[in-house]
């Protein structure tokens, strides 16, 4: 646009300022109002939870026949690690669609090369946390209480090459995005819809509370203490960020060397 007398080009300030009081010429863009918040609280999460607890109780009943955890078959492993957390994750996604606007916008997912960035450095500093965490709490309980449940089921049990790779991507990869999209997804904006008095609980809240039921919810007492360490500077990265993206890179990041050791003992290259 150009001055009338001069013909140079007037600023975006002074054109604002030019224009009628009465609003915006016919057909000239406007910012597009903010979506409604969603309908969905603490409720959907505890119904997400259940799901998870409904279904691993219902996949092991049906898996196990009376079998012994140690002499499950590699096919009944892989579906009873993931199986429950894939249908929990599923019925999040469907919550924020039919109770809000949608997970893209209700779990603020979306890809930002920033929060790739903010990811991969909290990831690192979840690597480090983690091991050191795993050495203290080694000496402390004893290596064979250290041990996840999920290394448990796959020691001394060689895979073939295709279930010990579907086990490390679930593990690096598909497993981190299921339960970032339940803690630091659901739960999150529930904890940050709740109100104390007049104010609203916030992010910090939200940060504290699903970084402690992240490592409660795993059902391992003996390490929960060790998910804490784990979880914090994933749920940091959620926290620096605000979206969700940035705290799924660091849980991937933090997830990939124990993933690759499972790989590498199921497939028998390094020993149990």
């Amino acid at each position: 646009m150009t001055s009338p007398n001069s013909g140079e080009p007037v600023s975006g300030v002074e054109s604002a300022a030019s224009a009628p009081a009465d609003g915006p010429e016919p057909g000239a863009g406007a910012e597009a109002p903010a979506p409604p918040g969603h309908r969905w609280g603490f409720g959907a999460f505890l119904l997400v939870e259940a799901v998870l607890l409904a279904t691993a109780t219902f996949v092991g009943v049906l898996i196990s026949r009376g079998q012994t955890p140690g002499s499950l078959p590699v096919r009944d492993v892989l579906i009873g690690t993931m199986a429950p957390t894939v249908i929990a994750a599923l019925t999040a996604l469907a919550i924020t669609r039919i109770r809000g606007n949608g997970p893209l916008t209700d779990l603020r997912l979306s890809w930002n090369w920033a929060d790739v960035k903010v990811g991969l450095r909290f990831g690192v500093l979840g690597l480090v946390c983690t091991t050191v965490g795993v050495f203290v709490w080694t000496k402390v309980v004893g290596e064979q209480n250290a041990t996840s449940a999920i290394s448990a089921l796959v020691a001394n049990k060689p895979m073939s090459v295709s279930a010990a790779v579907v086990m490390f991507l679930y593990l690096w990869l598909l497993g981190p995005i299921c339960e970032e999209i339940i803690y630091r997804g659901l739960l999150w904006g529930a904890t940050e819809r709740l109100e104390w008095g007049q104010e609203k609980w916030g992010r910090l809240a939200a940060f504290l509370l699903s970084t402690a039921v992240f490592a409660m919810s795993h059902l391992e007492p003996l390490r929960t203490t060790l998910l804490l360490v784990i979880a914090v500077p994933i749920g940091l990265a959620r926290l620096v960020t605000g979206r969700l993206l940035g705290s799924i890179v660091a849980h991937q990041v933090n997830n990939f060397l124990p993933a690759l050791a499972i790989l590498l003992t199921a497939l028998g290259v390094v020993a149990a």
